[in-house]
Formats: C-alpha cells, structure tokens, sequence
C-alpha cells in the first residue's frame, strides 16, 4: 500500500500564493453599515496556489521542487517560512518581482464561515527579463525531477514561453508533465501527458453539456483534441473520470465525507496523482487514491494537506472486505479495486479442515508479505480426492467461515480442482505463499506469477501440527 511505495522528486511550477486566514468571533452589526463586527482572534498562513500542490505533495513524502514568482515584499518570506515548514521542498526555483506583489488571498472568518475574501495581485504579462527566469529556474527544476506539475491558475506565470519551456525540456528528458489548467482553450497545453480540469474549465473549453457520465466523457475526448493527452475530470460530488487516448474510461466515485471547504481540493488531487505516479503507479491507481486524498481534504477547513498516514488509514477503510466468501469472478474484482487502491495482493491455498497452529503461523506469515491476504480452499469434492473419502472434517462452508473470521484474512475463495492454477491465473496476485516444505520450482502457479511480475515466498512452517494427525489423536481410546 501507499506506506511501502517510494517516491521521487516532483517539479511544481506555477503560480504559488499565500493564504491567509483572519479568524475571530462576530457578535454584533457594525453600527455604520449593515455588516458583521468580527472580533480579531488569529491570523493563520498557509501556502496556496502551486505553493499548495508543493506542501501536499510534500506532506505524502515526496521531493519537491517549486517554481514560482514573488514580490519584494513583506509577504514572501512569510510565503517561504512557510513552505520551509515542509523539509522535502525546494524554494530555490522562486524567482522575485519587485513590480509585482507576492499573491495573496486573506480570508475573514468566524467559526467555519467566510465573511469576505480580499485578493492581492497583478496579472499583467510578465516582462521578458522574469520569464527568462522563470524557465531558467523551470529548466533547472524538471532536470532533476521524475514528474512536472504545471498548476495554471491564470495569474500569468504559465505564460506561453514558459509553458513551450517546460513542455520541451521534460520531453527531452522523457518524464511526464501534468496540467492543473485555466485557461479557455486547452490548446495551450499541448505536450502534456494529462490535464486535470473541473467540470466549469472543461464546459468553457469545449462548450459542450457535462450532466452525464456520456457527455463527461463525450467532452473529455473533445478536450484531448485540442492537446493530445489524457484528461481526468474532476466532478465535486460525483467524483472523478479518467479518459485515455486508448479510449479506456475509468470513473472513480466521490467518497462519503461531511464537506465543509473545497478550497484546495484540486491541489490535492494534482498532488496526490503526481507522488504516486512518481513511484510507478499506473494512472488508474494514482487516480483511486486522488480521490480519497480529496475526500479528506474536503473535511478540512481551508486550504488544506493530507497526510501519508491519514491518507493510508482512509485507503485501508475503503478496501475492508472482512474475509467474506466470494466467487472467483467477485474475487477478481475486488482484487482489481484493491490494487487500484495500491495495496498489494497476497494468495495461498490449502484445505485448513481442522484450524491448528501451522496454519495459523503460515497465514500470519503471508499476511505480512502483503496488503490484502486471499486464502483459496479446496472444496469438499476436491478434498475427497486428495485425502480421501473420510475427509474433510469440516464441510466447506464451516471452512470457510473459520478461516474467514481470522484478523488476517481479507477474502476466502474456493476452488474444485486439485490445484488452485485457475484461481491464481484469475487473480493474479503479486504476492504467492506456500510452505517451506516446498520448493520454489515446486509451488503450483509460481511461474505464471513471476511472469506477471510477482514474487513467490516460502515461509516456515511449524513441525508437528496436522489435521491428520489432529484426526489420528482423537481416534485413540
């Protein structure tokens, strides 16, 4: 799961912010006008924009490299002491514009209610002498990165230059680049590899209906048009869908959770998509966890960060399946879910008529090589077969009740014939355990598992325990 992955290094250029939030109580109406009197109580500073992708980014654990563009003013050290909070990023790349003010957006607020926002910036074209800069700095950046993150927010900074800049240098260092995007047309963008829109961006590119999944799609496709890439849609409470220049559609659903700001909500999930893909996750999978990091960001007042840990707690909640018994076919689907949740697939089988310590050893064993443990039974015909016409002790439905209420056991399956070859053909875990009693070229399925790009475990086994001779032991007089 997302503990065990390994991160690399992330280049976020854009435009970066300084959030900051007045916080007090209101009491009373201002006797000069018809408006709330806020007591002041704190004033908090987060970093917004780009500088948000960059903390969020950072606070899953990956590297961070950010571009961006500040003023000569008394807001940028306050924008960098913040983002100086977070030890994995660089604001080495943060090029200052002594005509211009840092951006900044301060929220008056009372509990969990905004009173009033005032924005301070300017969006007049950059002179020629920053933008040099600002690829220079681009440039430097996306040499030692894994992934681009370009967050547009039409401040001025992913001006046509500099856009042409990073598009040509990643391609020529081979990693890919993803667009947060603002602007009208997507056009703009071509050379990217995938743009994250919300439904309002990709209705005023395309002009086209988005109330439906069809049309979502429909307009996804017209949005690759004009780029070349992949776009993924970010649709609030319906949650998200991935369309591919294969024409393959993945709609991922919003998760249940108390709302009480989006602010920032695009951040996380442009973050969030740009770590996982950074340590080798397919898009399918970053996008699974993009959207239960941006359930979580929901919850939180303002701009906010998700955590690696709360971000792995939640993607555990969402894949608790509680050792049911399932059908090979229910298997495989949730297999599939599982791993687009990033966790990774552990499979053993056996027939487990009595439960004795041995099999308890050999699955606790299993389960630690993994993330999700599935235990594949022999039925009862297939038991007579191997052990005999006396066996098994416990029909498989017993078994698989038994063996299904163990902590460790995600989902029980059953299998007929005398080995589970199929069951792992269907499956195709990443991880394959059996006992140590066997030898590697030995293990049922190991050779189709290793091709898929899995690994086969052997793990001790506890000497002495069996059913047979559990069996045996209770027929003496």
């Amino acid at each position: 799961m997302i503990d065990n992955m390994q991160f690399g290094t992330i280049a976020v250029i854009g435009d970066v912010m300084l959030d900051r939030y007045i916080s007090g109580t209101v009491s009373r109406i201002s006797p000069e006008a018809p408006i709330p009197v806020v007591l002041h109580e704190k004033l908090t500073t987060v970093a917004g924009g780009a500088a948000n992708v960059a903390t969020n980014a950072a606070a899953l654990g990956a590297r961070v490299l950010l571009t961006g563009l500040v003023g000569a003013d008394e807001f940028a050290p306050e924008l960098i002491r913040t983002l100086r909070r977070w030890e994995h990023i660089s604001t080495d790349g943060l090029v200052t514009d002594a005509g211009r003010p840092t951006i900044t957006k301060t929220r008056v607020m009372s509990g969990r209610q905004q009173i009033v926002r005032i924005d301070n910036e300017d969006t007049t074209p950059l002179n020629p002498a920053i933008t040099a800069q600002l690829v220079e700095q681009a440039h430097a950046a996306i040499d030692r990165a894994d992934i681009v993150v370009c967050s547009d927010y039409g401040k001025g900074v992913l001006n046509d230059v500099v856009l042409a800049a990073i598009f040509a240098r990643a391609h020529a260092c081979g990693i890919p680049v993803i667009v947060d995007p603002k602007r009208s047309s997507f056009a703009a963008y071509r050379g990217a590899d995938l743009i994250t829109p919300n439904r309002h961006e990709l209705a005023r590119a395309t002009g086209l209906p988005l109330d439906t999944d069809t049309q979502v799609v429909a307009a996804a496709q017209a949005a690759s048009a004009q780029f070349g890439g992949n776009v993924l849609v970010t649709r609030s409470d319906e949650g998200m869908t991935l369309w591919q220049t294969d024409g393959t559609v993945t709609h991922v659903r919003a998760k249940a959770a108390e709302v009480f700001d989006v602010s920032g909500a695009g951040d996380t999930v442009v973050a969030t998509l740009a770590t996982i893909l950074s340590a080798g996750q397919p898009v399918e999978t970053a996008v699974t966890i993009a959207g239960t990091a941006a359930s979580i960001s929901v919850g939180k007042l303002g701009t906010a960060t998700v955590s690696r840990a709360e971000l792995g707690r939640a993607l555990m909640r969402d894949t608790q399946d509680s050792g049911k018994l399932v059908t090979l076919a229910q298997a495989a689907a949730i297999t599939s879910d599982w791993r687009h949740h990033g966790m990774r697939v552990v499979f053993t089988n056996g027939c487990f008529d009595l439960l004795h310590p041995g099999h308890i050893s050999l699955l606790q064993a299993a389960a630690a090589t993994g993330d999700k443990l599935i235990v594949a039974l022999n039925t009862d015909h297939s038991v007579k077969r191997l052990k005999g016409e006396s066996r098994p002790i416990q029909d498989e439905q017993a078994r698989a009740a038994v063996i299904g209420a163990l902590r460790m056991v995600d989902l029980v399956v059953l299998f007929d014939e005398d080995t589970p070859l199929e069951a792992i053909r269907t499956i195709m875990p990443d991880i394959l355990v059996k006992g140590a009693d066997y030898r590697e070229d030995q293990v049922v399925g190991g050779d189709i598992v290793k091709a898929g790009g899995g690994r086969v475990v052997l793990v001790d086994i506890v000497s002495g325990r069996s059913t047979t001779a559990l069996v045996k032991a209770a027929a003496r007089p």
